[in-house]
Formats: structure tokens, sequence, C-alpha cells
């Protein structure tokens, strides 16, 4: 006998069906945001069981303060990777500014407008990025890759093959930039602060931060829906270069001095606080909020390993590339 034909559920049991097949997702994602969160209260408990002195006031300025630079230079970087990109650039792009900003002090003296220099700079160095990846049709992998080395060897160029230095007048009336506080709180705090809130705000409040994560879900989809994807990719590029010149300023007044070696390996880390902050690394989903906590979490690894030596501080980037690694396998199946 053939069999019977099968009666298609009804539509109450049919909305019972996809409610059901949601509802474990929509989970997954609810856990999925919280686990930085959570990870970084285990690694605080964790870190004051092996050391006293790491549950101190001055301690978590400390942290903090650190992670001002990164955390900056995170939160454009989060924009970038929520459209489907990403940059491998911006620790020899800080490198870069940094020392074109201290020339021009050196040359112009206090009275210089060397925040917006610092600022022109990176949007220009974005930019560029933009222009290359939206309308010469190279892959930003392959773009930042290049300009990598290209800020990096200028830079070493400038300096012929040392370092570029603050005049000592100069440095004691441009530290205030990192070493003042205001209500008890260093200023980078303050700035990586108001950063991540002007980001948030953009990201989740604003037209562009809905068209970023449109086209990192389906650019295909964002152009068939009349969305402009090479202008906002543009923007993108152009947020990540002002972050990266924001970052810097504050950098500069720190040591007063800008080398080969400056912003070394600063991708990775604002990569990885992305990356560690839930963002999926295929693009289309990821907020401020992970990014901030995914930053002060990597420095609070830090933190622990100078203060435990549990293992050597040298392996501070192993254990950062390792957590990429890792974050991106329980990701593999995210979109």
């Amino acid at each position: 006998m053939p069999p019977e034909p099968q009666t298609p559920p009804s539509l109450p049991e049919a909305a019972a069906a996809a409610h059901r097949s949601e509802a474990k997702p929509r989970w997954i994602e609810r856990l999925h945001g919280l686990g930085p969160v959570i990870g970084l209260v285990l690694l605080c408990i964790a870190g004051t069981l092996l050391n006293g002195d790491f549950a101190t006031v001055d301690n978590a300025m400390n942290v903090l303060t650190r992670t001002a630079f990164i955390g900056i230079i995170a939160v454009g970087m989060c924009f970038v990777i929520i459209s489907g990109g990403i940059d491998l650039s911006v620790g020899s792009m800080a490198a870069l500014i940094a020392g074109s900003v201290i020339m021009f002090i050196n040359w112009a003296g206090p009275a210089s407008g060397s925040p917006l220099l610092a600022v022109a700079l990176g949007a220009v160095f974005g930019l560029a990025h933009g222009l290359l990846i939206t309308k010469g049709r190279i892959e930003p992998f392959i773009v930042t890759l290049g300009t990598l080395g290209i800020f990096r060897a200028y830079l070493t160029y400038f300096a012929d093959g040392g370092a570029l230095t603050l005049d000592n007048e100069l440095s004691d009336l441009y530290a205030p930039g990192y070493y003042a506080s205001r209500a008890g709180i260093p200023v980078p705090v303050w700035v990586f602060v108001i950063v991540a809130i002007i980001g948030g705000v953009i990201l989740n409040r604003t037209a562009y931060g809905r068209y970023v994560q449109a086209i990192g879900s389906n650019e295909q989809v964002a152009r068939y829906a009349a969305v402009d994807v090479d202008r906002v990719k543009i923007m993108t590029y152009v947020l990540l270069g002002v972050c990266v010149g924001i970052a810097t300023l504050l950098y500069v007044p720190r040591l007063g001095s800008a080398s080969p070696t400056t912003g070394l390996l600063w991708e990775l880390e604002a990569i990885a606080a992305v990356i560690v902050g839930g963002t999926a690394l295929k693009g289309g989903a990821g907020s401020i909020t992970g990014t901030v906590v995914g930053a002060i979490l990597l420095s609070v690894i830090s933190n622990i390993l100078n203060l435990t030596s549990i293992i050597s501080v040298y392996l501070n980037a192993a254990v950062q590339g390792f957590v990429i690694i890792i974050v991106a396998f329980l990701q593999r199946g995210r979109r």
C-alpha cells in the first residue's frame, strides 16, 4: 500500500516548533555574551588568591591604564572585524604616528597641533586602507600586511635605525597626558571610557552601525538593500585609524620616544581583545562592551603573570596567541 500522505502541521504547531528551534540558539548567544565577563571575574578571583597585591586600587588603576592603549585601538578594530575585515598594521601605524608627532613637537614647540596631527594621520592611513580594499579590490589581509611593513620601515628610516625622542622640557610638559589623574582615575582611563561609550553609541544607535553589522553578516544582501558598502567600509577603516591616533597621543607622553619596536604586536593584542570579547571572526556580530571586557581580561592575564611568575613574562604574546586560537576554535560554528 502507498504510504499515507503526512498532514502538514497547523500554523500554531509550526510557530511552536520554530520557537523551540530558536530557543537554544538564543540561550547560547546569551552564554557567549556572558563568557568574557565570567572569565574576567574568575581571573580576578584567581589573581587575588595567587597574590594579595593583585586586589589593590593601585594595581587596578595600573591595569586599566595599560589597557587604555590597546582598548582604544580595539574599539576601532571591533568595527573592522564586525564588517568582515581585518587590520594587521595598527601597531606599525601607531609607531609611525608616534614618531611623526614627536618630530613635529620638537620642531614646532609646545604650542603645536600635535593632537590634530595624530588623529589626522590615523584618518589618512585608514582612508588609504579603505580605498585600497574597496576601490582596489584587494583583500584586507594583503593590504594591511603590506602597510605593516611600510609604516615601520618609514619610522626606522626617520629614526635612522634608532629612536626619535622628545626634547627634555617638552617631555615634562606632555607627561600629564599619561601620568595625570582626574577624580583619582588616570587620564588614559577616562579617554578609554569616552571612546568606548562613543563607539557603543555609534555601533548600536546609528544607521552606520547597523550597516556595519549588515555588511559583516552578508555583504551581497547589504548591497541589494541599497547600502553603500564601499563608503561604509572606508569609514570603518578611517574610524580605526582615528582610534590609533588617539591611542598614540596617550602613548607618546609615557616614554617620550618612538623606535622600530614601538607598538610591536599591538595588532595581536587588539585583535585578541575583540575576539575574546565575543565578536564573531566571520563578522556580523559583536559589541563594544565585550571588546572592552576582552581588553581588560588580556591585561589582567599579563598582570597576573607579572605578579606571580607562573610562566615567563616573555610568553605573554604566546598566551594571547593561544587565546585567539582557542576562541576561534570555539567560534567555528558561529556566524
